[in-house]
C-alpha cells in the first residue's frame, strides 16, 4: 500500500507497511501514482519488465523522455527488491499471537480526586464527578491499587502510575503517601515506577513544585492557550477565569524543569479553531513541550467539532508545521506532541497494531477502587472490571478490549496511517458507535493530516540539513 501526498512544495511518498518515507521530485511522484493504481503488489520482476516501461510511456503521453522514466523505473524496482517500496503486509498474521498475550498491567490512572476547583466546559469528567459522585481516594485504596499493579505486572520491571483527577492536588497528601509506598515496593519487588500527575495548577505552589520535580517523571499542566481562549472554556465555578493565576505557577514549574518532562496540554474546539495561534501562545510564553487536543464532545454541543470545519483545522496543522520548520531552522523550535513521530524505531509490533492497551495493559482507578478500561470509561458500569480487592472479575472485557486491532477494524484496513494511531481511541469509536470496534471518523481524518505534516516536517529539516552540508563542502 502506498500513501502519497503533496505539503510545503515536497512530493512525499510513504510505503505503508515497511513505513519507509520517500521524497521524490514530480516525474517520480506520478509514475509511482500510476504504478500503483496499476498493481498495489509490484514486484522486482514486474518493475523490470519491457512491458510495465511502455506502459508508462503510454500513460505519460511523452510527457518524459524514455530514459528518465526508465531511469525512474529502475529506482523504483530497486527500492521494492530492497523492501522499501509496494512491500506486503506481513503483519496481519501477528494479530493471533497478540490476542494470546496473558494480560500484563504496567500503569494504572489513579482517580485520586472525583473533583475539580475549576468548571471547564467540556469537561467529560463532569468537573471531576464522571457520572457519580465527588469522592477523594483514601491511602489504604490508593496502596491496595499499586499493589495489585505489582502483583499483575509479571515480569515488567517498570510501571507507571498516572495521578489524574478531576484535580489530582486536592488530595494531595494522599499523592505524597502513595509515591512514598511505591518506592518501598521498588526496593522490595525489584520494580521501577515512573510517576506522573496532570494538574489544572490552581493548587501549585513551592513546595508542590518541588515534590513534583523530585518524584514525578512528567507531569501535564492544563491550559488551553491565549487568555479569552482559556477563560472561557477553563473558568472557575463563579465564571471568574483562570489564566492569569495559572500561567505564572506554570512557566516557573517548566523553567524548573529545564523545559524537560512535562507538557503544556490544550484543548481546541470549534470556538478557536485557528488553535496554531494557541500554540505560538505557548511558545512565546517559553513553553517548549506544547501539546493541544482536539475537543470530543456531543454534536449537539455548541463547542464540537464538525465535520466541515476539517477543511480550517488542516489549514492549521499545515500552517503551525511551516512555521516549526522555519523555527526549528532558526534554532527557536519546540516540541508538538502531535507532530512528534519516530520513523525509525518507534512502537513495537504489538503496539502498532493494538493501540495503547487500555483495557488490558493500562487501566483507571475510582476514588472507591474500581477498575475501568480507562478514564473515559468510568463510570460506564457496562466496563466496570473489577475492583483493586478482588482484581479482575470480568475478563471478558479485557478479551473484548485484546481484540481490537487496526484489523478488526475494516476503516483501518485501507488507512495509510493505521501503524501510527493503531486503531484510534476506543472510548471515542464507543462515545460514537456505541462499540469498541469502529472509529471516530473526525478523529481519524485529523489523525491522517498530522501524520502527513510530521512526515513533511522530517523531509523539510533533512533537506535544509543535507543544503547546509553542501555549502560547507563547496566552501
Amino acid at each position: 500500500m502506498i500513501h502519497q501526498y503533496q505539503n510545503n512544495g515536497y512530493y512525499i511518498v510513504l510505503d505503508v507497511n515497511s513505513g519507509s518515507v520517500h521524497v521524490v521530485d514530480k516525474p517520480a511522484y506520478e509514475i509511482i501514482e500510476i504504478l500503483e493504481k496499476e498493481n498495489p503488489h509490484h514486484t522486482e520482476q514486474t518493475l523490470r519488465n519491457p512491458d510495465t516501461l511502455y506502459r508508462l510511456k503510454k500513460c505519460l503521453q511523452e510527457r518524459y523522455p524514455e530514459e528518465e522514466i526508465k531511469e525512474i523505473l529502475g529506482a523504483v524496482a530497486e527500492l521494492t527488491k530492497a523492501g522499501q517500496l509496494f512491500t506486503k503486509d506481513i503483519y496481519e498474521e501477528y494479530i493471533g499471537e497478540v490476542k494470546k498475550r496473558k494480560t500484563v498491567v504496567k500503569a494504572l490512572c489513579l482517580h485520586i480526586a472525583h473533583d475539580c476547583n475549576l468548571a471547564c466546559r467540556y469537561c467529560f469528567a463532569e468537573e471531576g464527578e464522571y457520572h457519580g459522585r465527588k469522592a477523594l481516594m483514601s491511602y489504604e485504596v490508593g496502596k491496595k491499587a499499586l499493589d495489585f499493579l505489582v502483583e499483575n505486572s509479571g515480569n515488567r520491571r517498570n510501571l507507571e502510575v498516572d495521578f489524574f483527577g478531576g484535580e489530582p492536588l486536592m488530595n494531595w497528601e494522599v499523592v505524597k503517601q502513595l509515591v512514598a509506598y511505591g518506592r518501598e515496593l521498588e526496593k522490595s519487588h525489584d520494580k521501577h515506577f515512573r510517576f506522573t500527575l496532570t494538574t489544572n495548577g490552581v493548587l501549585l505552589n513551592e513546595e508542590v513544585q518541588e515534590f513534583l520535580n523530585r518524584e514525578m517523571d512528567n507531569v501535564v499542566l492544563s491550559l488551553d492557550g491565549r487568555k479569552e481562549v482559556n477563560d472561557k472554556m477553563r473558568p472557575f465555578r463563579n465564571g471568574k477565569g483562570s489564566y492569569d493565576l495559572i500561567v505564572p505557577k506554570f512557566q516557573r514549574l517548566a523553567d524548573s524543569r529545564n523545559q524537560e518532562k512535562y507538557y503544556i496540554r490544550g484543548t481546541f474546539t470549534r470556538e478557536n479553531l485557528d488553535f496554531s495561534k494557541d500554540v505560538l501562545h505557548f511558545s512565546k510564553l517559553g513553553f517548549e513541550q506544547i501539546s493541544i487536543e482536539p475537543v470530543v464532545g456531543e454534536d449537539t454541543d455548541p463547542y464540537a467539532i464538525q465535520k466541515e470545519d476539517l477543511p480550517q483545522i488542516f489549514a492549521e496543522y499545515d500552517r503551525l508545521a511551516r512555521i516549526m520548520v522555519e523555527r526549528e531552522k532558526a534554532g527557536k523550535g519546540f516540541t508538538f506532541f502531535h507532530f512528534m513521530l519516530d520513523l525509525e524505531g518507534g512502537p513495537c509490533v504489538a503496539k502498532r497494531l493494538s493501540g495503547c492497551g487500555s483495557g488490558t495493559e493500562y487501566l483507571a482507578v475510582t476514588p472507591w477502587g474500581d477498575l475501568y478500561p480507562c478514564h473515559q470509561f468510568v463510570g460506564n458500569e457496562e466496563f466496570l472490571m473489577g475492583n483493586v480487592e478482588d482484581g479482575i472479575t470480568r475478563p471478558e472485557i479485557a478479551e473484548e478490549f485484546r481484540g481490537c486491532s487496526v484489523y478488526s477494524k475494516e476503516k483501518c484496513r485501507s488507512c495509510f496511517a493505521r501503524f501510527y494511531c493503531s486503531g484510534g481511541c476506543m472510548a471515542n469509536s464507543y462515545k460514537f458507535h456505541h462499540t469498541i470496534q469502529d472509529t471516530y471518523e473526525v478523529s481519524c481524518e485529523m489523525e491522517r493530516k498530522r501524520v502527513e505534516c510530521a512526515i513533511m516536517i522530517k523531509a523539510a529539516l533533512a533537506d535544509y540539513e543535507e543544503r547546509k552540508m553542501e555549502k560547507h563542502e563547496e566552501k
